[in-house]
């Protein structure tokens, strides 16, 4: 059992950066997870994959969305997988989850290759 814990949120301005933490209660990566990928939900959307980062940190995806301006991170000294989010959009207005699970790369956003969520983190972005 993996429990998730984000934090790091806040409101911002456009432009503004802001770095996400979604902390594991045990080791991020166990049997049951190679994976840990941070979800975002906004006012009246579906919720959508952001990125997503693999065992070792060699290996990491984006959305189109936040390309170059995300950056996805791991730190599997503290169980802590960051999202530093730079350059922000008042479209990046969102609920931010963090969720852990065995995904395969190529569909790395689908939801329910996630077995671990978390409660989320709110991201307001404001001009």
């Amino acid at each position: 059992q993996v429990q998730l814990v984000e934090s790091g949120g806040g409101s911002m301005q456009e432009g503004e950066s802001l770095t996400l933490s979604c902390t594991a209660s045990g080791p991020t990566y166990n049997y049951d997870t190679n994976s840990i990928a941070w979800f975002r939900q906004g006012p009246g959307k579906e919720r959508e994959g952001v990125a997503v980062i693999y065992i070792g940190g060699a290996i990491t995806s984006y959305a189109d969305s936040v390309k170059g301006r995300f950056t996805i991170s791991e730190d599997t000294n503290n169980n802590t997988v960051y999202l530093q989010m730079n350059s922000l959009k008042l479209e990046d207005t969102a609920m931010y989850y963090c969720a852990a699970g065995v995904s395969a790369s190529n569909f790395w956003y689908r939801e329910n290759m996630y077995k671990y969520w978390g409660q989320g983190t709110q991201v307001t972005v404001s001009s």
